[in-house]
């Protein structure tokens, strides 16, 4: 009778299961693909709000940094209240 002994190094019970997981792995997927209209280029590029938007901003904080920006607080008072009027419901 022969005897073999415990620690067999040559059985590996999960070697095909890691076979398929390395051809998976090496397997190409396709990749993801994004396209963009010229029109959709045109509209990021020039949008007239955002860069009006940004000339007030400068404008601004050019006031603020040479300390000439003065702030009505009636103005500022009629507009809150004017706010949350129109909140209401």
């Amino acid at each position: 009778m022969k005897i073999n002994p415990l620690n067999n190094t040559n059985l590996n019970p999960y070697l095909k299961q890691m076979q398929k997981q390395d051809n998976v792995k090496n397997t190409q997927q396709p990749q993801d693909k994004l396209e963009i209209s010229n029109q959709a280029k045109k509209l990021q590029d020039g949008n007239e709000i955002v860069e009006a938007r940004q000339e007030k901003v400068k404008e601004l904080k050019q006031q603020v940094e040479n300390g000439d920006y003065q702030i009505d607080p009636k103005k500022t008072a009629e507009k809150m209240i004017e706010f949350w009027n129109n909140r209401r419901v």
